[in-house]
């Protein structure tokens, strides 16, 4: 049996329209408008009982006549079937035209909920998905057919108004009176509702938040300050509910008093007119019925009022979202790069609002590049731009200005899907998602072939490993998997298996032996190797020597400039003062290794044993107890050759 569960190859991109959500409403219009064509037949269907009581009062008790009972009862009971029947159909069409928006734009919106995890496209983002559901759940609500009686109203005024004209004017009046209600429900709950919608989505984060980090907030004694937090939002939120609820709850109340004083008005009206020999006893019930039905719709909007102004808010937030996505033109599919990288005067500032000018910027004026094959190692302080740079190789984010090409392309002209294929990426902090070993190892690719998962985890050297566990590459990950939680380690092991998957041709590995042991370190060694040996264009963020001891070229990030860039041993023997030539692929910006420079005194610092450094290197090396592989010239065995393998 397949490792995967078997699927059909997955369809090729297609480009986002700029307003998809108005797309999927102009779609569901034939839907909608059947929808009002069963409003109104259900509204007609509504005048049995009126018309039914009219005739029982004025004639069938009038005449004595048995026959004429039973037969108007008869037809009763055949329009009040079509009534139920038609009721289901509009019911039935609600249900299937909210699962139809869904199915419209859910992919979308599940998308840009992704990008909204990407600190760079974060701001603005909203939140499609909870916009969605909350729509979508409207729609197929009860609340949702008072929407569609409404325009029907006039159908029962204009019964009542022929009827007696007095009488007619009567339920309109009442019918403004219920309708000043509904409006002024509206205003007085708008905001609330919009605050209470927007504390509700904090409260959610924070809990979702705290449940992640359930280890940390334990061992560290947080449970009660966290708590007196979480109490505070969470008190917040159900202050703003309770500030919306407050107002509908009083005008409802007012609403439905006011429907039950209105039909004792229209029996009063009715006896009176009555006296006056000027409609019939029958009628007086006809005209009690016809007004309640004529108020039951607003009366319906007023008590889900609440409801409705969410799925007003959530609609108003769907348009304004997909009105602003920008229009993502359908890509030409490209073949598989080569893993040729050429970067070019890359700035990148802090993620946030405002000018970019008052931003702090994290990268400066970057420019390398980089042949199949090659294996990049760069090193930095911490803060020196490294993940950052990560993230703008792989696509995550995009350079504020210059530009990162893959084999001379830049990324957003290649097929997302397409090049993400040939992309592996490993970041500093990650987790499995919900589902298989194999799954998450073959990126959940629904036609992936064992083989491959199999060789990729092996290319990793995690196969040993994942052999161990309860069901092999079966075994479920994820807070209810019910097996044992997985070691950082382990989970670093099994992101390093998903990264190589398919042999991609340019990887990108952030801090990639933060939590390994020395098998662990091995193991990522020969995978460096043999990707760079099958071509790959292999970048390798890292603190510790181990992670870059099989690349050929090295690179110092100060302060989010090139302070070095070149072949590794060459750079390496400048750092220990010993002549060398300048590299032949250093930019023009690098910084020349003139005694005394901040840059120079920062490449001394992380990679090489500087005169009054050795010492220091050496002792970090034994700490670290690191002992690379024996590969030729590159390794030694003493600690100055641990020391220079960074």
């Amino acid at each position: 049996m397949s490792l995967l569960q078997k699927g059909g190859a997955l369809r090729p991109a297609q480009p986002e329209a700029a307003n998809a959500y108005g797309t999927a409403l102009r779609k569901l219009r034939p839907a909608l408008i059947a929808i009002i064509g069963f409003s109104a037949i259900i509204n007609v269907l509504m005048l049995t009982g009126s018309i039914y009581m009219l005739q029982v009062y004025d004639r069938v008790l009038a005449s004595g006549s048995l026959p004429t009972l039973m037969g108007l009862f008869g037809i009763v009971l055949v329009l009040y079937s079509f009534l139920g029947f038609y009721d289901f159909l509009r019911q039935r069409m609600l249900a299937r035209t909210s699962v139809a928006l869904d199915n419209s734009i859910a992919a979308q919106a599940f998308g840009n909920w992704i990008r909204s995890g990407l600190a760079d496209e974060a701001q603005g983002a909203g939140q499609p998905m909870r916009d969605l559901n909350t729509v979508r759940s409207f729609v197929a609500s009860p609340a949702m057919t008072g929407v569609f009686d409404l325009p029907f109203v006039p159908l029962f005024l204009g019964m009542l108004f022929l009827i007696h004209p007095w009488l007619g004017l009567l339920t309109l009046a009442g019918a403004g009176v219920a309708a000043l209600i509904a409006l002024a429900t509206r205003i007085y709950t708008k905001e609330a509702i919009r605050q209470a919608t927007m504390l509700d989505t904090q409260d959610r984060q924070f809990s979702e938040r705290t449940f992640g980090e359930a280890d940390v907030i334990t061992a560290m004694g947080m449970q009660n300050n966290v708590t007196t937090r979480w109490r505070t939002v969470h008190n917040a939120a159900l202050h703003a509910g309770q500030g919306g609820s407050d107002p509908s709850e009083a005008f409802g109340a007012a609403s439905r008093a006011f429907r039950m004083m209105l039909q004792s008005s229209i029996l009063t009206l009715g006896a009176y007119l009555v006296l006056q020999n000027q409609i019939s006893a029958g009628m007086i019930i006809a005209s009690s019925i016809l007004s309640g039905r004529a108020l039951a719709p607003i009366d319906k909007v007023i008590g889900q009022w609440r409801g409705i102004g969410r799925a007003l808010e959530a609609h108003r937030s769907l348009k304004e979202f997909f009105a602003t996505a920008p229009e993502r033109p359908k890509p030409i599919r490209m073949p598989r790069p080569t893993g040729a990288l050429t970067v070019s005067k890359i700035n990148k500032v802090a993620p946030g609002a405002g000018p970019l000018s008052e931003r702090r910027r994290i990268l400066s004026q970057v420019s390398f590049s980089l042949e199949p094959g090659d294996g990049l190692g760069v090193i930095g302080n911490s803060a020196a731009g490294k993940s950052t740079l990560a993230r703008l190789l792989v696509g995550i984010w995009t350079p504020d200005t210059g530009e990162v090409r893959l084999d001379g392309a830049k990324h957003e002209l290649w097929d997302p899907e397409a090049l993400g294929k040939s992309i592996g990426y490993l970041p500093q902090s990650f987790d499995l998602l919900p589902g298989s070993i194999a799954q998450n190892i073959a990126r959940f690719t629904p036609d992936a072939a064992d083989e491959d998962v199999i060789a990729a985890a092996t290319l990793a050297g995690v196969n040993d490993m994942i052999l161990k566990l309860p069901d092999g590459y079966a075994t479920q990950v994820g807070p209810h998997a019910g097996v044992a939680p997985l070691s950082g380690g382990q989970i670093q092991r099994l992101g390093l298996a998903r990264a190589v998957f398919g042999l991609p041709r340019l990887v990108v590995l952030d801090e990639p032996n933060s939590n390994l042991d020395v098998e662990g370190d091995n193991a990522l060694t020969k995978a460096i190797a043999a990707l760079r040996a099958a071509g790959s264009t292999v970048i390798v963020m890292a603190h510790r020597p181990s992670a870059i001891a099989t690349v050929n070229k090295v690179m110092i990030l100060h302060e989010g400039r090139i302070a070095q860039f070149g072949d590794k041993e060459e750079i390496l023997s400048a750092a220990t003062g010993r002549p060398a030539p300048r590299p032949q692929g250093a930019p023009q910006d690098s910084a020349d290794a003139r005694p005394g420079s901040p840059e120079k005194a920062a490449a001394c610092a992380e990679i090489a044993p500087c005169e009054s450094q050795q010492q220091v290197l050496r002792q970090r090396a034994q700490s670290l107890s690191v002992n690379p592989p024996q590969n030729g010239a590159e390794t030694q065995t003493n600690h100055e050759g641990n020391a220079r393998s960074i």
